[in-house]
């Protein structure tokens, strides 16, 4: 699809104007995104521990934990752009963005029949206040690099287990988070709008993960959210 728009911005002979999104100081947009999340896992000192159930006279939950690990897990956003131009080649951007993807959690034991995977599967809503800054302007085509901040709330991030049994539970993330977020991009003029094809990665601050005293959490001393975004934005 971007060598289709780029063949076709580079055979036009007058100039596109992309709607004119550059020439205003304030313009807005949309994006759509895929979405890649996993995880960086740090583990206690005691991790291998099997878990001890203290309402069942202290009797293992599980076998001993040979492995914690976490795959790379895919979801896709929609949002929407609000820019502002602060000279000719930089303009701050804030992009909120409803996010519907999973992240996952991988536990070996050394019983395989403990063996299982734990997903964490919040709806979450980014607010990334980021800098843009643009390379001068060829033909129907600018280069960019982008970085900032974003905050993260996950909706329903941390709903009661209730009365689950302990091997049953979910490992839960913190309500809100922050990160930050860098990235490269293009935008690509046509007549009535622009295109901007980006790929943007994020790391997330401190810990993102809700203590608990259950099998799952109780091994992990820290987990860090990494996230890689492929979108496609309008304006």
């Amino acid at each position: 699809m971007l060598m289709f728009c780029c063949n076709f911005v580079f055979a036009q002979h007058a100039p596109a104007w992309g709607g004119g999104a550059d020439q205003k100081d304030l313009s807005f947009g949309f994006t759509f995104s895929y979405v890649a999340n996993y995880y960086k896992i740090l583990k206690k000192p005691d991790w291998r521990t099997p878990f001890l159930d203290p309402t069942n006279g202290n009797v293992p939950v599980t076998s001993e934990l040979n492995n914690i690990s976490s795959a790379n897990t895919p979801g896709f956003g929609v949002g929407f752009i609000t820019r502002y131009r602060l000279t000719e080649h930089l303009e701050a951007r804030l992009t909120p963005l409803l996010i519907f993807g999973s992240r996952s959690l991988t536990y070996t034991y050394s019983d395989p029949k403990y063996n299982v995977t734990k997903t964490v599967a919040p709806t979450t809503v980014d607010f990334p206040l980021l800098l843009k800054l643009k390379s001068d302007r060829i033909d129907d085509f600018r280069a960019y690099v982008i970085g900032g901040l974003k905050y993260s709330y996950g909706i329903g991030a941390n709903k009661s287990d209730g009365d689950v049994a302990l091997i049953d539970r979910n490992v839960k993330n913190m309500t809100s988070y922050e990160s930050y977020e860098f990235g490269i991009g293009c935008d690509i003029y046509f007549e009535y709008f622009k295109l901007s094809p980006e790929l943007k990665f994020s790391n997330s601050f401190g810990n993102v993960l809700y203590p608990e005293a259950q099998p799952f959490s109780a091994p992990i001393s820290k987990l860090s959210l990494h996230t890689v975004m492929l979108s496609l934005c309008f304006e």
